[in-house]
């Protein structure tokens, strides 16, 4: 609801939306106040019933905290270090790849035959049946000659008068986006087994920071294409025309006059990618076993066999809460103009 409907609104109906609005604050702060309060109790304090005021109700201790750094609740450091590393890098080459593919679906039209696309999806899997099964190849051998023979003959077709419908912009844009739509249970597992067959080819990417952020880039490509496309759409092309003028590359009128105009665009899905990474889950629970574990892995592991242990749970939860906190206040303002610039459009 925008402030000029509220302007309409009577004093009782306006105090109702305050209302609404003071409701839905309360019911989502309460459960990060509630980590707070338990990450500074001691076990008896979280077993021995509700409190809610620390010095009041309760006596704030930082032992939850001592021990995670320690190291008794688990290699702290380590994970922290991980989710740093994994998280930065990865939406990093995710915003890049992600916008260098969203400006050319802004800018650029794309046709992409049916035909041609069934042709890839028929040649890939039956090349990987008569490597595998007829040939002898192993499945990675198989993948690796398939595909790359699928492709370019699906490229080589896309240039012949095939029948059937012709796909645009917008349809491959959709494409990516409904790579989300997948349950990630099905990805992670499926990939689980893709990188277990690569690791006997001697590359190892179960458990290695490669294997991780290679799934986290290809995970968060469809969200930053999808916001970026809105980005680039606000850019005025009147500007990109003037440069083509003077017979500018586009690869430098990207780099040099897009990316600078689009840099609180760019900030924004920075951050938005790097949140999903950093709060990811299930992934690093299947591709990692050790080495390379992340921060939600080490808070889910708090809970021992003594029970669940809901004040060292809550101290690795704030320990992974505040980074993303920080950062977020840093950037807040170029986030905010950049997402308020995708919105408008």
């Amino acid at each position: 609801m925008s402030g000029r409907s509220l302007t309409g609104l009577s004093p009782w109906g306006r105090r109702l939306v305050a209302a609404g609005c003071l409701v839905w604050c309360l019911i989502t702060v309460f459960p990060l106040y509630w980590v707070v309060v338990t990450a500074f109790k001691t076990p008896p304090g979280v077993v021995g019933g509700p409190t809610y005021l620390p010095f009041i109700d309760f006596t704030p201790t930082l032992q939850p905290f001592i021990d995670l750094v320690q190291g008794i609740r688990g290699e702290f450091f380590r994970t922290f270090l991980n989710s740093t590393i994994v998280g930065i890098s990865a939406a990093a080459i995710a915003t890049a790849i992600g916008a260098m593919a969203a400006y050319a679906l802004v800018r650029f039209e794309f046709k992409v035959r049916f035909g041609a696309g069934l042709i890839f999806f028929l040649l890939a899997l039956g090349g990987y049946l008569l490597f595998n099964n007829t040939l002898g190849f192993t499945r990675p051998q198989a993948l690796l000659l398939a595909f790359p023979i699928a492709l370019v003959a699906a490229i080589v077709a896309n240039r012949l008068s095939l029948p059937g419908p012709i796909l645009g912009n917008e349809d491959i844009l959709f494409w990516f986006v409904s790579q989300r739509m997948f349950p990630p249970i099905v990805t992670a597992f499926a990939l689980y087994l893709l990188y277990s067959e690569i690791g006997r080819l001697g590359f190892q990417l179960i458990d290695s920071y490669v294997g991780l952020t290679l799934c986290y880039v290809a995970f968060s490509l469809p969200i930053v294409v999808w916001l970026m496309r809105d980005f680039f759409e606000a850019v005025p092309i009147e500007v990109e025309e003037a440069a083509m003028v003077d017979n500018v590359p586009s690869w430098r009128i990207f780099l040099g006059i897009v990316v600078p105009m689009s840099m609180n665009g760019l900030l924004a899905t920075f951050m938005i990618t790097l949140a999903f990474v950093w709060n990811e889950f299930l992934f690093a629970l299947f591709l990692t076993n050790s080495r390379w574990q992340t921060l939600p892995i080490l808070v889910a592991g708090q809970n021992s066999q003594r029970g669940d242990e809901w004040w060292a749970t809550s101290a690795a939860a704030l320990v992974a809460i505040v980074p993303m906190m920080i950062m977020a206040g840093l950037l807040s303002r170029m986030m905010r103009s950049g997402l308020l610039l995708g919105a408008i459009k």
